[in-house]
C-alpha cells in the first residue's frame, strides 16, 4: 500500500500556515484572517478523516481494474514508466480540473476548495468532503488499463497534492521566468481563484503549466485577483461549506419543470438556469462583451 503522504505532510502544513499567519500580521497585510483559515484547516482535516474512510474503496476497484483488465505488464521497476506516470497523472489532473469547473456535478464538491475569499496556505487546505464520493478516482483508471502499478498512480496524486501547497500564497510574487513558463506557480494558481471575470475558468494545472498553454487554457496575472466565488458562502461553518452546492443542485431538481431541465442543472457548466436568472462563466463573457460594444 502506497505511503499516506498527506498524513505525513499535516505537521508541516499546519507549521507553515502559522508561519504565513505571523509574516503577514506583523507585515499588516489582509490576506489572512482567523476565522477563514480554521474553517480551512477544519475542511482540510475532514477531508483526511473521509479520505481515510473511502481511499480503501478506491485501492479495491484501482487494483481490481489492473489485475483483470491492465492491456501490458510494465513492470514498477522500470524508470520510463515512473517518467510516463508523471506526465500521465498531470495531464488527466488538468482535465479533471477542468472538468471540474465545467461540469456542476463535479463542481459540486470542488467549489469547497474555491470557497475562501482569502488567498493563503491555509486555503489550500481547504478540500472537498465529496470528490471521492462522486467518483472523481475515475478519471484515472484509463493508466491502470495501460499497466501502470496502482502503486504509482497513488504516489502521483499525492505529489501533485502535495506540489500544489505552497502555490496558494500572496507572498511569493513571480518565479524565474523560466520556472514560470513550465510549472504552476503562485502567481498563475492566484489568479485561478481570482472571480475577476478575465480570471475565472482558467490556468486549471496541477504542476506543470505547460497543458494550460497548450489547451487554451492560460491566463497571466495582470492584477491582483478577488478571490472566493461568484456569489460568496457567508458561512464559517465547514459542513455547510462542504455540502453547499449539493443542497442547491438537489433544490434545483425538486423546482425543475421537465427531467431535461433537471438533467441540465447536474451536468450543465455551473452557473446555468433555463431562463437565465443566473448565468454561466461563457453567458457572463458575452453579457460583458455585448456591453463593451
Amino acid at each position: 500500500m502506497t505511503p499516506n503522504l498527506i498524513l505525513y505532510a499535516v505537521p508541516f502544513f499546519l507549521i507553515t500556515v502559522i508561519l504565513e499567519s505571523y509574516v503577514v500580521f506583523k507585515q499588516h497585510r489582509d490576506f489572512v484572517e482567523t476565522k477563514d483559515s480554521l474553517t480551512s484547516i477544519g475542511l482540510g482535516l475532514g477531508n483526511l478523516f473521509i479520505g481515510l474512510l473511502t481511499k480503501s474503496v478506491i485501492y479495491v476497484c484501482y487494483f481490481y481494474v489492473y489485475d483483470h483488465w491492465r492491456l501490458f505488464d510494465l513492470s514498477i521497476h522500470w524508470w520510463w514508466i515512473w517518467f510516463f506516470a508523471f506526465f500521465a497523472d498531470d495531464f488527466t489532473y488538468y482535465w479533471f480540473h477542468r472538468i471540474s469547473h465545467e461540469v456542476r456535478y463535479f463542481w459540486a464538491s470542488h467549489m469547497v476548495h474555491h470557497s475562501s475569499p482569502k488567498y493563503n496556505l491555509a486555503a489550500a487546505l481547504r478540500q472537498t468532503w465529496t470528490g471521492n464520493l462522486s467518483g472523481a478516482f475515475l478519471f484515472y483508471v484509463w493508466i491502470l488499463l495501460l499497466g501502470v502499478h496502482p502503486f504509482i498512480v497513488f504516489f502521483f496524486q499525492q505529489i501533485s497534492l502535495l506540489y500544489q501547497y505552497w502555490i496558494h500564497t500572496e507572498l511569493i510574487k513571480k518565479m524565474p521566468n523560466w520556472f514560470e513558463f513550465i510549472f504552476n506557480t503562485p502567481s498563475h494558481h492566484r489568479v485561478h481563484h481570482g472571480t475577476d471575470l478575465d480570471y475565472l475558468d482558467t490556468n486549471y494545472a496541477g504542476i506543470l503549466i505547460i497543458w494550460d498553454r497548450m489547451f487554451g487554457s492560460f491566463q497571466p496575472e495582470n492584477q491582483r485577483p478577488h478571490y472566493g466565488l461568484t456569489k460568496q458562502i457567508e458561512s464559517y461553518n465547514p459542513a455547510k461549506i462542504a455540502f453547499f452546492e449539493w443542497v442547491q443542485i438537489a433544490k434545483d431538481i425538486i423546482h425543475s419543470q421537465s427531467l431535461k431541465t433537471a438533467w441540465n442543472y447536474v451536468i450543465g457548466p455551473p452557473g446555468w438556469s433555463p431562463d437565465g436568472s443566473r448565468l454561466t462563466v461563457e453567458q457572463m463573457r458575452q453579457q460583458n462583451k455585448s456591453k463593451k460594444e
